[in-house]
This record gives C-alpha cells, structure tokens and sequence, in this order.
C-alpha cells in the first residue's frame, strides 16, 4: 500500500512540476497569438497562430521590419510591423517610404503594390502631420499593419511604448499548411 501511495505522489509531483514549467514558459518566454483581422494581408492572414518570443527584446534591440505584438490602447493586443525607431523622421510619398530623408526598400509589399493599379497602397505623409512630432521619441516604435490601407496602426493610435510591446513574432504554426517562418 506505500509502494502505491509513494508511485501516486511521484506522479502528482511530476505533473505538477510540468504545469508549472509549462506556465512560466508561457507567460515569461513563449505564448500563442492569433492573428485577428486582415491588417497583415498578405504577409499573415486571418486566424493565423503565431508564437511570440516575449524575451527578444530583453537581449536585443527592436529592429525595423520586425514584426511585433503589443497591448494597443483598446485594451486589445495588434500585430504590426516596425516602420520607424526612436530617432527616426517617417514619411511616405508616392507609395515609398522614406526614413531621415532616404528611401527604403519594403519587399514584402511588392506583391500587394503589383495588385493594386488604381492607387498607391500607402497614402502619403509626414510624421509631423500624424503625430505632431518629427521624430519618434526616445522609447518607441512607428508600426504600421502590411496591408496599408485597411491596417489601424501608428498612423491613427500614434507611437507605440516600448513597455507595451509584447514581443517579437515570426513563426506561423497553425494552420499546419501555412506553417513558415515570417520575415
């Protein structure tokens, strides 16, 4: 009757051990989002899983194009694509993006700029003109959604705070068909 009792406790012992490590890996290192709604068409669709790597950006500096989790002021969470870092003066005009005054290349709009022929598929503007500022301040980030004209993003919620930011993603796990690494 020990022997059974003692096998009981090790196993209710090791499960516990598993919930607890599973929990701080979810909530300190790795968790789940799903991608909701089409504002990173056609680079993440509808309903995509992702996983975040919320300790990125404890080892690391963001980078521009890196795409980024974060509480928005919806009390909702977005996912969006870095634009413009602290120090930085955002514009655009005529569909391409300038950042301090030179252009910058955005590959993963190429194939959503070659569909559309009617109209740029990111209107023009200035930092100042959205936000008041001439730069993003110390601390934060300009993000903007892939697919510019239906994305709700720095240009209408303004700077995004670093303490806000969730983490990095760019790995699609669900659906299993989809699943790829995204740059």
């Amino acid at each position: 009757m020990t022997r059974q009792k003692s096998e009981a406790w090790e196993w209710i012992k090791a499960l516990a051990i598993a919930v607890l490590l599973a929990g701080a890996i979810r909530y300190f290192l790795f968790a789940p989002i799903v991608v909701d709604g089409l504002s990173m068409m056609p680079t993440l669709h509808d309903q995509n899983k992702m996983i975040v790597n919320k300790f990125s950006y404890q080892l690391g500096e963001p980078k521009r194009f890196d795409i980024v989790v974060f509480h928005a002021p919806e009390e909702k969470d977005y996912i969006k694509r870095i634009i413009g870092l602290p120090g930085d003066h955002v514009s655009y005009k005529n569909d391409v993006l300038y950042i301090n005054g030179e252009p910058v290349e955005e590959p993963y709009l190429q194939t959503a700029k070659n569909e559309i022929v009617d109209s740029p598929l990111t209107y023009d503007f200035e930092l100042e003109e959205l936000t008041g500022q001439n730069e993003v301040p110390d601390g934060h980030l300009f993000v903007m959604g892939d697919n510019r004209r239906f994305s709700k993003d720095s240009r209408s919620i303004g700077f995004v705070p670093m303490d806000k930011v969730i983490g990095k993603t760019g790995i699609v796990f669900w659906p299993i068909s989809e699943f790829r690494i995204v740059e």
